[in-house]
């Protein structure tokens, strides 16, 4: 309750002065840096969201620094970063020059450890380069169609262990651009409300129904199902022409895990569709690494649509849908990813390729099974690790993907910035991808990682909290805005003087 409080009571001492500023911009006192319409725009509709442009201007910049920091390495267990300064409050940077180097990387999807600069998936990458080039510069339905996109898609097909699978150049098209294929008018989809951006305008850009159930809640998601086969489409009280269950394998911001078995027990039940995104999953759950459905030991057959990404597990990029041949013939058709996208860069092909065999074993080494156990051991450590220090962490036990809740919101950008005083970068989140009452920091954990490096990461967690907290309790009481008003007083005295 007292988290909750001060949390409240933070973001009303900013929004107080948020408002208070800007009747100082207003008046010159401070200068106006912001978006605004121009004078003969004045009555138009405005371009811009009063809420989400207050937002921006007066909390969002204060903490602006902690996001899009420039990397200039290969984003492995630890990389480099260029270092820059503002010195107008966070509306523009200017680079130093200078490299941080050997910063511990907790912020990057690099589950098992392929993003790196050396080994066999950078040497069989730089081979293909030099055959193929960087570049296809066709769709897949045209001339853009290589040997190396047919041997990915049998090879994920197998790894998945179903009939089909296809590959495309970007894992948010692989959703957003596939769902609407897949369903659409007179159809229903029934999604997570904690669902990815891209599952959500995915579903949106179909044309079905979308209705919401509570997070990983199956009483929720049973209700829904009856409801939808009770009453049928509103009005019509048609039955639906289908019926499409949206959720992830894990939660990329919450780091919860799907309740596979008991979903699969519904879409039986109810005899509807499941589509399921293995985006985080893939590569980082199960004894194998095949992700949330070898976690659960359950048959591939019982979900429809198998959607994952390479982006994270792989060190590479592009996304697939994994299912029954039928499915991955219709999509090839239908899909517009697949019409008019262009194909796979043959390099990054490779990358994937090589990793999938190393994590399959089928490399003629244990290099990838190694990996996944690695991963998973450095997992329940670090978490043990924080929940021993007395933090709050969501999600699953075995979920690489850890969020530390921070709450206040004065603790976002003290806690990136002390964290990168200590060599370690780390990502903060706020509003809008959180609530805006659950602010956070997550940590994403890697293979590559050392228990020296979890050890130092959580100690400095430890420290930067601390630290966090005195900011944010320096902010209820003396927040900046005072010293700026006397700083921009002055200096008119001084010129009328």
């Amino acid at each position: 309750m007292l988290v909750a409080v001060l949390t409240y009571v933070g973001y009303g001492v900013l929004t107080l002065f948020g408002y208070l500023r800007d009747f100082m911009r207003q008046w010159k006192i401070e200068k106006c840096q912001n978006a605004t319409e121009r004078e003969e725009q004045k009555d138009f509709v405005p371009l811009y969201q009063d809420f989400e442009n207050f937002y921006t201007r007066n909390l969002y910049m204060r903490i602006r620094d902690s996001w899009n920091r420039p990397i200039c390495s290969v984003p492995g267990a630890k990389v480099d970063m260029m270092e820059r300064v503002s010195h107008d409050y966070n509306w523009t940077f200017t680079y130093t020059g200078r490299v941080i180097k050997d910063i511990i990387n907790m912020g990057s999807y690099n589950y098992l450890g392929f993003a790196q600069k050396a080994g066999t998936c950078q040497e069989a990458a730089a081979k293909v380069l030099s055959q193929y080039g960087a570049g296809v510069c066709s769709t897949r339905q045209e001339m853009g169609n290589l040997d190396k996109h047919e041997e990915l898609e049998k090879l994920v097909a197998r790894f998945l262990g179903v009939e089909s699978a296809m590959a495309y150049g970007m894992g948010f098209a692989t959703n957003s651009m596939n769902i609407p294929a897949l369903v659409g008018k007179g159809c229903l989809i029934l999604s997570d409300e904690l669902n990815h951006a891209s599952l959500v305008l995915g579903a949106r850009l179909s044309g079905a129904t979308i209705r919401i159930f509570k997070h990983n809640n199956m009483q929720s998601l049973e209700k829904l199902l009856k409801d939808a086969i009770v009453h049928g489409q509103p009005r019509t009280r048609r039955p639906w022409k289908k019926i499409l269950i949206l959720v992830e394998g894990i939660y990329s911001m919450e780091g919860s895990i799907v309740r596979l078995p008991e979903v699969i027990a519904l879409k039986k039940k109810y005899k509807s569709y499941l589509y399921l995104d293995e985006a985080h999953s893939i590569g980082a759950l199960g004894p194998s690494g095949r992700g949330v459905v070898d976690y659960f030991g359950l048959n591939p057959e019982d979900v429809d649509i198998m959607m994952g990404t390479f982006t994270k597990s792989f060190g590479a990029a592009g996304g697939y849908i994994g299912g029954k041949k039928e499915l991955i013939d219709y999509l090839r058709t239908y899909s517009h990813s697949a019409v008019y996208a262009t194909s796979m860069s043959p390099p990054v092909v490779e990358q994937i390729i090589t990793s999938v065999k190393c994590i399959m074993g089928e490399d003629g080494t244990t290099v990838g099974k190694a990996r996944v156990q690695q991963l998973a051991e450095n997992t329940r450590y670090f978490r043990r690790r924080l929940k021993e220090m007395g933090f709050i962490i969501y999600g699953n036990e075995d979920s690489p993907v850890v969020p530390l809740m921070l709450y206040m919101p004065a603790k976002i950008g003290a806690f990136g910035r002390e964290m990168l005083k200590r060599n370690i970068g780390v990502v903060v989140v706020g509003f809008p991808a959180t609530p805006i009452i659950e602010s956070r920091a997550r940590f994403c954990l890697s293979a590559a990682h050392t228990k020296e490096m979890l050890d130092r990461v959580s100690v400095s967690s430890g420290l930067s909290f601390a630290h966090a907290f005195y900011k944010q309790i320096q902010q209820l009481f003396f927040c900046r805005l005072v010293q700026c008003l006397v700083h921009k007083l002055l200096n008119l005295m001084f010129k009328v003087l």
